[in-house]
């Protein structure tokens, strides 16, 4: 098959020469949800490739085990995809010096402990620790997280780059509100929020605390956060909490090998 091919974005308006491998990857993202089984119209649309281009290049992608197609010809994620995505050094690392620190917030809060890194002006969430009877929560495990409107986002933007903070403000609804949220988090070393729960069958608020995991030159590296009910009274108890819970984190990362720095491989 060549490289190249005219194709029709989501606009309707053709896309001449996007790469196979582009395309490939449009078709790896219309998956957004654990376990989400697409049928191939579904599956073309959420990607905005003609049917014929998608089953083409999905069939290839099966071929090598990114995904998988079941009986009923619906297309899912494959293992080999996951294997491969588990081996990605940011977050892999990151992950394991978190997992036992994550692990003992869990345990105290019966809540949503969250991890992420930031890719660019997102957030990816990296892992996540819940209770059944938890708060429902958005984001899934390597689902992306908006920096400018949640708590581990803006943790993420506490040591991101002047670029990727303009970026974020200028998404917000309220740059000026974003703004000063990010000002105060970076004065106490932690991210507090409070907003409306975005899921029904739930409480009408949830709180979110973040703190961000830096490395020995002070550049952030991920982002570790609870969400809970919204509970004013507990906010002091999990900032110390949260706080703590980084820094433990960064000192992981340095026991391991795992940070960055000037004798240390560059993990970005």
């Amino acid at each position: 098959m060549s490289g190249t091919e005219t194709v029709r974005a989501r606009s309707g308006r053709p896309r001449s020469g996007e790469a196979v491998l582009s395309r490939a990857f449009r078709i790896l993202r219309a998956f957004r949800a654990t376990g989400e089984r697409l049928p191939l119209h579904v599956l073309a649309a959420r990607a905005g490739l003609p049917k014929s281009s998608t089953s083409r290049i999905a069939g290839q992608l099966v071929d090598l085990g990114a995904l998988e197609r079941d009986d009923d010809g619906n297309f899912t994620v494959g293992l080999h995809l996951l294997e491969i995505a588990s081996l990605a050094p940011r977050g892999h690392g990151l992950r394991t010096a978190a997992l036992p620190v994550m692990e003992d917030l869990h345990h105290v809060t019966r809540q949503h402990v969250l991890l992420a890194v930031r890719d660019g002006e997102d957030g990816v969430l990296i892992e996540r620790l819940s209770a059944e009877d938890a708060t429902a929560v958005l984001y899934r495990v390597g689902g992306r997280i908006p920096l400018h409107q949640t708590g581990i986002g803006v943790a993420l933007l506490m040591n991101a780059p002047d670029e990727i903070v303009q970026a974020s403000v200028a998404r917000a609804a309220d740059p000026g509100a974003l703004r000063r949220t990010l000002a105060s988090a970076r004065s106490e070393g932690v991210c507090a929020l409070t907003a409306p729960n975005p899921l029904p069958g739930g409480p009408a608020s949830i709180s979110t605390v973040a703190a961000p995991v830096v490395d020995r030159l002070g550049q952030g590296i991920g982002a570790i956060s609870i969400v809970t009910p919204s509970d004013r009274a507990a906010y002091v108890a999990h900032k110390v909490a949260v706080r703590a819970a980084a820094l433990a984190i960064s000192r992981g990362m340095a026991a391991y090998g795992l940070m960055r720095g000037p004798a240390q491989p560059d993990l970005r």
